[in-house]
């Protein structure tokens, strides 16, 4: 359960974790100083301030207000936590409804951005996390969490299981969680574009970014949309369902199964 795990993820951690994680922050820095609205909503190249937060605006009615009302959540009076607050994208919303926000996320330049964007909303906490433990967030402390477009840019399934558990800690027994993940396991790509992938991780995990970074510009590939930190990792809704009861949490539910965008929500158990 997860109340038996040290708070904010204070165990000792693996050189391959720590090593993952230094990657994804800095990977993320990149990506947030050249382009910070295109890395994470890559589905539009010409966004502007405006249109970037009515996006996430449009996503709240769209995908968390149907759950919100399902889980019996009451946003006036509730404190939630964001996994992967970006650049405030969807915090804006969650600002404008909830009596708290806790924003969440590995990247400072991500935060430094979200937090110019939403200089007047006094309601939000900013978080910058190791990408291990949030340990700057009390357990039992948020009646929801929410996580969108993050887990799946996770480069292991174990850096997902640990957010998953960090996840259900800081949530009070009976909190409501709302998250996103990859659940394709489908090949995207045919076998030229299997090769090089392989090839760009392989010089990534060596340390060779730069050359990976090259390698990709000539291939026609961006080159920040390289490397595990961008791909991540798929999971299949049974993995994920075991994920979340090992830590605590009763899914109430899966949509999008086996698509590249599939949700979990429920609530944290009652009694640990």
């Amino acid at each position: 359960m997860a109340s038996r795990q040290k708070a904010g993820g204070e165990n000792n951690v693996p050189g391959a974790t720590l090593k993952a994680t230094q990657s994804m922050r800095r990977d993320w820095n990149e990506r947030a100083r050249r382009d910070a609205f295109l890395y994470i909503a890559s589905w539009k190249d010409n966004w502007d301030e405006e249109s970037f937060l009515a996006s996430g605006e449009a996503d709240y009615h769209r995908l968390v207000e149907p759950i919100v009302w399902q889980l019996a959540v009451t946003p006036a009076e509730s404190a939630m936590a964001e996994l992967g607050c970006g650049a405030g994208r969807m915090t804006h919303a969650f600002a404008r409804r909830f009596r708290s926000v806790t924003a969440i996320d590995i990247s400072e330049e991500m935060q430094s951005r979200a937090k110019g964007y939403l200089k007047d909303s006094t309601n939000v906490r900013w978080v910058l996390t190791d990408g291990v433990g949030l340990k700057g967030v009390e357990s039992s402390s948020m009646d929801f969490v929410f996580s969108y477009l993050v887990l799946q840019h996770y480069p292991s399934s174990e850096l997902v299981v640990g957010s998953i558990a960090e996840m259900m800690r800081i949530l009070r027994p009976g909190g409501a969680f709302l998250f996103q993940f990859n659940g394709s396991q489908r090949v995207g790509m045919n076998w030229r574009g299997r090769v090089i992938s392989a090839l760009l991780d392989g010089l990534c995990s060596l340390g060779l970014k730069r050359l990976a970074q090259a390698c990709a510009h000539f291939s026609g590939i961006d080159p920040e949309m390289i490397g595990k930190t961008w791909r991540g990792v798929a999971l299949r809704s049974g993995e994920v369902d075991k994920m979340v009861r090992n830590a605590g949490g009763l899914p109430a539910g899966f949509q999008g199964v086996d698509s590249p965008l599939a949700w979990c929500f429920g609530h944290k158990a009652s009694q640990e």
